[in-house]
């Protein structure tokens, strides 16, 4: 499919496609991507440079050039918008009619519609994913599944819609400009704010986004500048979309109140991405040696020192400047046949989510629609009445630049459980995703890709610094590989006749590519996007 505007859509026009793709809404697409894209691929050679200074020794710091705005006590971001004044609950999930029904319906004050980590970039996903969302919002959407039909409630009663993009490494290979491939956030984002900007308006709030993976405040920048040309072409008021950033990279931890003030207009915060925020530790330094070294996956929790360091810094500044804290997700999936299970995990939730309030944070996530009455329960205890505690400055908190990666000495240690977690998981999800299912439910936990990203990145820099278990042999690719075959092996006894091998013979290969390969790979969605349709 081509037309008038120079974008060439290579994807199948599946049913109702051409209500997404349509003339107006590429011409959108095509203005964003020849206007931008330079800046956003010098963006990502700008990450590349600090990524090789910091192997090379260099500290993360806050940054010299930026000082006048960390100090001047002046500036606020806008005030809260309709819809997202009280955030005391977000819940997190793809855009497939399901999630979109439930997620809505769930009682969550927010519902982050996510094109990215909980998402796989298909493209049937991706654009039956913003059809979804327009339906929604003409309450034209219902799902029937055997005997069961979902449908959406009062529109009162219905979260505040956030889209998640996807971030600015990752490109649509199916929409070509100028025989270019376009970012795919300015994608999802383009899609989004053409048909549903106006729409959301009409109800009485706005076009909202989470934005994710940023490393500087001049992605935010960026992002920004996306902003203000997009309300611009469409008609919309400048300073009508909202956004929130993910402090998810620990770049972007050294750069929190920049990242605000560049967004200030448009800016509905910072959420403490905690999942992707150890990946980013973990690639960060992956040649840095030992004192850089995380425990496993499961060992590591928010109650860490550098980890107390990121969120409080987090809370400080966002309320120092107006605007929303909002915290981790917890990822605990209730079980229907266990008991036992579900009370210690929700009492580890509880825990989570009461340090959260009373640390100041203004709300927090969820992945599934059965702990949004226990978050809710807990942020009511602390605001009651209020929508937000944005007035506690948390002027007590100071935090260094060595507070933050204060890494070495973590508790928890690395063994052969360990290693076998990262292994199943790794392969579990990655076999979902290739099928086209990005948010998988792996022993009880929601797994995203970034749960995904810490366990193949931790067995590459174990591998590195030539790790030895606590209960075994050191980390070597042969053992891996051996371990591999018996983590397939359980997880093929499970599954019984729903066992995929194509599928997971693909997330193998995949999957050995991402964690013994010499040279690390920046995200494993990368090459698992080239792999897929």
């Amino acid at each position: 499919m081509s037309g008038s505007t120079g974008v060439e859509v290579t994807g199948p026009l599946n049913d109702r496609f051409d209500e997404i793709l349509t003339e107006d809404a590429l011409r959108l697409v095509a203005d964003l991507h020849r206007t931008f894209d330079e800046r956003r691929r010098e963006l990502l050679g700008h990450r590349e440079r600090r990524q090789a200074a910091v192997a090379a020794g260099s500290d993360l710091d806050f940054l010299p050039e930026t000082a006048w705005i960390r100090d001047d006590p002046t500036w606020r971001v806008a005030e809260p918008a309709p819809g997202i004044t009280d955030r005391r609950v977000e819940i997190t999930g793809p855009t497939d009619k399901k999630m979109t029904i439930n997620a809505l319906n769930s009682g969550a004050k927010v519902w982050l519609a996510d094109f990215e980590d909980a998402n796989t970039p298909l493209w049937e996903n991706m654009i039956g994913g913003q059809l979804n969302l327009r339906d929604a919002l003409d309450r034209a959407i219902d799902f029937t599944t055997g005997a069961k039909s979902y449908t959406l409630g009062d529109d009162d009663t219905l979260a505040t819609i956030v889209v998640r993009p996807r971030g600015w490494h990752l490109d649509e290979k199916h929409i070509l400009v100028d025989g270019q491939r376009v970012s795919g956030g300015i994608v999802d984002f383009a899609l989004y704010f053409h048909h549903c900007a106006r729409r959301q308006l009409d109800k009485g709030r706005g076009p909202y986004f989470y934005l994710p993976k940023m490393e500087s405040h001049l992605e935010a920048r960026l992002w920004n500048d996306v902003f203000v040309r997009a309300q611009e072409s469409e008609g919309i008021p400048r300073g009508t979309i909202r956004a929130t950033c993910l402090i998810e990279t620990i770049p972007a931890a050294f750069e929190m109140e920049e990242i605000l003030y560049e967004l200030r207009e448009h800016s509905a915060g910072l959420n403490a991405g905690r999942w992707d925020y150890l990946f980013s530790i973990i690639k960060t330094f992956r040649d840095r040696g030992d004192d850089y070294l995380l425990p496993e996956r499961n060992a590591v929790t928010m109650t860490a020192p550098f980890m107390r360091s990121y969120t409080e810094l987090l809370v400080r500044t966002c309320h120092k400047r107006g605007a929303h804290a909002i915290g981790g997700m917890a990822a605990f999936i209730p079980s229907r046949r266990d008991p036992g299970v579900n009370e210690v995990a929700m009492a580890k939730v509880r825990d989570d989510k009461t340090r959260e309030s009373t640390d100041g944070f203004d709300g927090s996530w969820v992945a599934h629609p059965d702990l949004v009455p226990l978050c809710r329960e807990i942020f009511d205890g602390v605001l009651g009445e209020r929508p937000n505690q944005i007035e506690r400055t948390r002027d007590d908190v100071v935090v260094s630049p060595r507070d933050l990666v204060a890494i070495a000495g973590t508790p928890g240690g690395i063994s052969e459980a360990g290693l076998r977690n990262n292994i199943s998981v790794g392969l579990q999800y990655l076999a979902a995703w290739l099928g086209g299912n990005g948010a998988v439910a792996i022993f009880n936990l929601m797994e995203d890709a970034a749960t995904a990203e810490i366990s193949r990145s931790q067995i590459w820099q174990w591998l590195r610094n030539g790790v030895t278990l606590d209960d075994g042999p050191e980390v070597t690719p042969d053992l891996v590989e051996r371990l591999i075959e018996e983590e397939l092996d359980r997880v093929r006894t499970d599954a019984g006749e729903t066992f995929d091998e194509r599928r997971f013979a693909q997330a193998v290969e995949l999957f050995k590519e991402v964690a013994l390969a010499k040279d690390y790979v920046d995200f494993l969605t990368l090459p698992a996007y080239e792999s897929m349709p």
